[in-house]
């Protein structure tokens, strides 16, 4: 997804900075900090740009460090399942370096985004209900202070599983969206590639039915690689976008990962689930070329989206719900959209609760782009309400600062604020953004 696509009209500081600057190494990131830290200019950091919430804009201006030709892998360690990179490898970049080892990064939030932008923004992505997401597969970062200062948060060319030692640093800043410090370099676990992949696509008469497979999916303790669930709006689109022949109904995409014979028994069970709730046989994608193919659809779904209204752009939004609510705001959330008339397609990585509305908007209607704010405005405090979060992968920004505070309370904000207040005095790490 790229964030020049998304609307804008109730952004608030869509600002270009003052000035671009391109740090070909960690030491000029850091002597470049140290002058803007002296001369009190504003600070942004920027990776591929595929953010969703406004967070490389530059409301107050300043200069932004684009850190995309900091491109190396440092370091494989292939016995230890770990690997270092610089801030502008991507994900498509690291496991292309990565094609012939057996090994492979799976966090993959569809778009090719940087992997230290990945870590700064906490991203997952459909992979993530099995292998986790960046929260869980960062190891190590280092970070160039405000001041210029640079930190390792675990310790320098630390790369341990686990410790128990002092304050979690790495955790501060994952998730931190630039507001803290400019993510220079990652360390991040790896994993074994898989012995077999096997996907599958299945339809179901009612939202309820695909919704309440999954929960039943989880509950069974099958461990799922994928499991995506695309509204019959959706699947319309992606079936006229990417020319397939699936059923125009609730659907969900599942992949399964293992050895052959616990494939078996995976499958198995989940068939037996999703018979149960009403769903059809699965349509199956066993090679890598039409597994390829099947995954290709799913993420194009934001260009499938856009085509089914042409001349409109759309605003993406994302909720996360504990998986047992997801039926009750998926389903009021459709029902939101037909109130609201608006056009809005939903897809999610329902498998750990998170979900992604692309709503499309007229650019030059006004009073459409206000129903859409106030759609996007209840759809985060239905999550909440729901005892979820107002967003699952795609962060703070510019555009749910409120509904963080709504989220966290006043103690919870005061907190962040003093964070931000030790580590960046004088606001100008990425000012404007999540508090």
């Amino acid at each position: 997804m790229d964030s020049t696509r998304q609307i804008s009209a109730f952004r608030v500081g869509c600002k270009p900075p003052d000035v671009v600057v391109w740090p070909q190494n960690v030491e000029h990131v850091s002597q470049m900090a140290q002058l803007c830290y002296g001369n009190d200019i504003p600070i942004i950091p920027f990776g591929a740009g595929t953010g969703l919430e406004g967070g490389v804009g530059a409301p107050k201006g300043g200069v932004c460090f684009d850190l995309m030709k900091m491109d190396k892998i440092l370091n494989l360690n292939g016995e230890d399942f770990d690997v270092t990179v610089e801030a502008g490898v991507t994900r498509k970049a690291l496991n292309n370096y990565l094609r012939d080892t057996g090994l492979w990064f799976p966090v993959d939030p569809g778009a090719d985004a940087s992997l230290c932008g990945m870590a700064a923004t906490s991203a997952s992505g459909t992979n993530a209900v099995r292998y986790g997401t960046m929260r869980e597969n960062v190891i190590n970062l280092e970070v160039v202070l405000a001041d210029g200062r640079v930190l390792q948060t675990a310790g320098k060319d630390r790369r341990t599983r686990k410790t128990s030692a002092g304050y979690n640093l790495t955790n501060l800043f994952v998730g931190s969206e630039g507001t803290l410090g400019i993510i220079t370099k990652t360390t991040l676990r790896l994993y074994s590639i898989p012995e077999t992949m096997v996907s599958a696509v299945c339809s179901f008469p009612s939202v309820q039915a695909a919704v309440d497979s999954t929960v039943q999916i989880l509950q069974s303790g099958i461990p799922i690689a994928r499991i995506e669930f695309l509204d019959d709006v959706m699947m319309n689109a992606c079936n006229r976008f990417s020319k397939l022949e699936y059923p125009v109904s609730p659907t969900l995409f599942l992949e399964f990962h293992g050895t052959r014979s616990s494939l078996d028994e995976q499958v198995s069970v989940t068939e037996e689930i999703t018979k149960g709730n009403g769903g059809s046989e699965y349509t199956w994608a066993m090679d890598p070329e039409t597994r390829n193919k099947l995954w290709r659809a799913r993420h194009e779904s934001w260009y499938a989206a856009l085509a089914l209204r042409p001349g409109s752009m759309a605003y993406c939004t994302d909720v996360c719900v504990p998986v047992s609510r997801l039926p009750e705001v998926v389903l009021e959330t459709k029902e939101d959209l037909n109130r609201s008339r608006l056009i809005g397609p939903i897809a999610g990585h329902v498998g750990d609760g998170n979900f992604h509305c692309m709503v499309l908007v007229n650019p030059n209607d006004p009073d459409e782009q206000q129903r859409v704010k106030e759609f996007c405005y209840r759809l985060g405090r239905r999550a909440l309400a729901m005892d979820g979060t107002c967003t699952g992968e795609h962060g703070i920004g510019l555009g749910k600062r409120a509904l963080l505070l709504e989220e966290f309370g006043s103690i919870g904000i005061d907190v962040m604020k003093q964070i931000k207040l030790t580590l960046d005095p004088k606001n100008i790490m990425n000012p404007g953004k999540v508090i």
